[in-house]
């Protein structure tokens, strides 16, 4: 990454910070700060304690869209295989071994899953469980379990943010294991700088949601690095 380029970003995500009263992103904090209170691996009725873990009071999209219905899916696998989720969903969490197989046996898993409910269920209507993007809700998992180690991947996004930051080494297919590194660097980057903590928290604060250290800070400097247009001046006549 460019260092100028990232500073630039980094000071414009600060005047955004400073300048956005109406924050549109404050869900995903009130999600995380759900999960963190709810989730439960060892929970007597896993499916229960998993469907009340991802709620929010105004905006289901983390998990809910057109033809994208992840967490509808998962209770799904959970009625046909509920010890099997559950041992799932503990070797998705489990910080001893290595990210991106963990990650990669969870997308597998899923799959084969949702090729045992489509037999069972030959008329059902369920072409995908995670629809185009494999990796978005297993990084949601990991980002709510773990708030200050991961943040919820979009490989567009993801891919963008380096070509605006220039990067020389622009991925073509998902990398969770170069996303999760990214985003360490940057959370260090952007934790450094007082201003923007200052107004960010204040932003928390406003709006009751996730108080302690998360990466989530970087998920949302993406989005708007990501989404931001140069004002360039109009050409001379």
């Amino acid at each position: 990454m460019n260092l100028k380029k990232l500073q630039h970003y980094i000071a414009e995500y600060r005047k955004f910070l400073r300048r956005s009263r109406d924050y549109d992103g404050a869900f995903v904090w009130e999600s995380q700060q759900i999960w963190q209170q709810t989730f439960d691996l060892d929970a007597a009725d896993f499916s229960k304690n998993y469907a009340a873990s991802l709620q929010n009071s105004y905006s289901k999209r983390l998990w809910k869209a057109d033809n994208y219905l992840p967490k509808e899916m998962m209770l799904k696998f959970s009625q046909m295989q509920p010890d099997f989720v559950r041992h799932m969903f503990k070797d998705l969490l489990n910080e001893n071994k290595e990210i991106t197989g963990r990650v990669g046996r969870f997308v597998f898993h899923c799959d084969e899953l949702l090729k045992e409910y489509k037999e069972k269920n030959p008329r059902s209507n369920e072409n995908n469980h995670f629809h185009d993007d494999n990796f978005h809700i297993v990084s949601l998992y990991l980002s709510f379990q773990y708030p200050d180690k991961y943040a919820i991947y979009e490989f567009n996004d993801f891919r963008e943010m380096l070509v605006k930051l220039g990067s020389t080494k622009i991925p073509e297919v998902n990398d969770f294991g170069r996303y999760a590194k990214v985003v360490n660097t940057l959370y260090k980057l952007l934790s450094k700088d007082e201003d923007l903590i200052k107004f960010h928290k204040k932003r928390l604060n406003m709006n009751n949601l996730y108080q302690d250290e998360s990466f989530l800070l970087v998920y949302d400097f993406i989005k708007v690095c990501v989404n931001f247009r140069e004002i360039r001046p109009a050409p001379i006549r």
